[in-house]
């Protein structure tokens, strides 16, 4: 299934995105799918980002030919560090270039998105867990980042995390295929097994440490090919399976 954040008529809510058709839930979906029996066409709708996650636990250097290409190596273990709730946007939002940074790169990753409250997760376990997936794009204003030696402010700005364009709970995204286009030429392209820490290693290792709620993201990493951004510049990132995230560059 798809699911989708909405607003029509200043109210926001969950909704299960049926073709052109948008079903309207009574709340939250992580516990259990209760239509609330009103439906609208999609153009009848303000589409909003599909999650309001607490935390957007990200993982670094989870792709060795990423890590290769950035010449710092590979740690042995997840590299984690957060994006503040506040950097979400959706599907066809803008992505703010700030004032202070002189180069703004796209990652394009796979987003898995947290269904139950969960902590110390066992191997083997993490679907149990896990609602479904998203594409997401970890915006990185790589000046800043590389101007200190922890990655929050690079990565922490508003609107530094977009995701979509729904949360797709139907598929394994295992074998899937990723890509990352701008202004329709594709710069990155991989599948999400070149992974070296699985789905199911990240879950288990974040919840060591911490418990995450529904509607948390974890952002697996992203693939080699990484590069800037101009103002006026469109980015897509496709997840087989999920559908494509656009966003412009302002």
């Amino acid at each position: 299934m798809k699911f989708i954040r909405a607003e029509f008529e200043g109210e926001a809510f969950y909704a299960v995105l049926d073709g052109e058709r948008v079903k309207r839930l009574a709340a939250a979906p992580y516990e259990a799918v209760r239509y609330d029996g009103r439906e609208y066409g999609v153009s009848e709708v303000k589409l909003l980002p599909c999650a309001e996650p607490t935390k957007i636990v990200a993982v670094g250097k989870n792709y060795r030919a990423h890590a290769d290409e950035m010449g710092e190596g590979q740690p042995e273990e997840p590299l984690l560090f957060l994006k503040p709730s506040t950097s979400i946007v959706g599907d066809g939002d803008d992505v703010v270039y700030p004032e202070i940074s002189h180069r703004l790169d796209y990652e394009g990753e796979l987003g898995v998105v947290i269904g139950k409250k969960c902590h110390a997760v066992k191997p083997g376990h993490s679907s149990e867990v896990i609602f479904g997936y998203t594409c997401l794009n970890d915006i990185t204003a790589r000046d800043i980042q590389k101007a200190v030696s922890q990655w929050t402010r690079g990565k922490g700005f508003d609107t530094f995390c977009p995701i979509g364009p729904h949360i797709e709970t139907e598929m394994d995204p295992t074998h899937a295929r990723i890509a990352t286009r701008v202004n329709g030429e594709v710069r990155q392209h991989s599948t999400i097994d070149c992974m070296t820490h699985d789905i199911d290693k990240l879950v288990c290792y974040i919840t060591e440490c911490m418990t995450l709620l529904p509607g948390d993201i974890i952002a697996t990493g992203t693939p080699e090919g990484i590069g800037s951004m101009q103002r006026g510049d469109i980015v897509e990132v496709e997840i087989e399976g999920i559908g494509v995230l656009h966003n412009m560059i302002v």
